[in-house]
């Protein structure tokens, strides 16, 4: 197993894990289009995508391939899309970048009665992602 490990400097609590058929076109996809950095890719010898986490500002996203077997797989499997939603500050020029890598667009940019000026894609996978300057507040920690 080959990887190659990216440096981050605070951990997300909460990562989505997405499966893909072709896990390598949506990690190629994700960094392209949509902007993500390569923290960790970690390829079988044939090339198969068994893990890779790609960041975008605190967050981070999961990938694998479908069909390697395994508790995780066979529950996801028969499991359908999934929508994630990622805070971007310039949600025109974020859609622009989409579009010039042939991203499915779902819906252009809108200005939203919330404040928020969002974008929807699909992905490779039927993934469908929202990108918006909408940045909710976390809960309020004490310690």
């Amino acid at each position: 197993m080959a990887g190659v490990r990216g440096t981050s400097t605070a951990s997300p609590d909460l990562c989505p894990a997405l499966l893909y058929e072709d896990a390598k076109a949506a990690v190629d996809q994700l960094t392209g289009a949509f902007g993500f950095v390569t923290g960790a890719l970690y390829e079988a010898e044939d090339g198969t995508v068994l893990h890779a986490e790609l960041v975008r500002g605190n967050g981070m996203v999961m990938v694998g391939s479908k069909g390697r077997g395994g508790v995780f797989d066979e529950a996801m499997a028969g499991c359908g899309p999934a929508a994630v939603y990622v805070v971007v500050e310039d949600t025109d020029a974020h859609f622009e970048r989409a579009q010039e890598h042939g991203v499915e667009i779902l819906c252009p940019p809108a200005d939203k009665e919330y404040g928020s000026r969002d974008y929807m894609a699909r992905d490779v996978g039927g993934n469908v992602w929202t990108f918006g300057t909408y940045a909710p507040e976390g809960p309020e920690v004490t310690a």
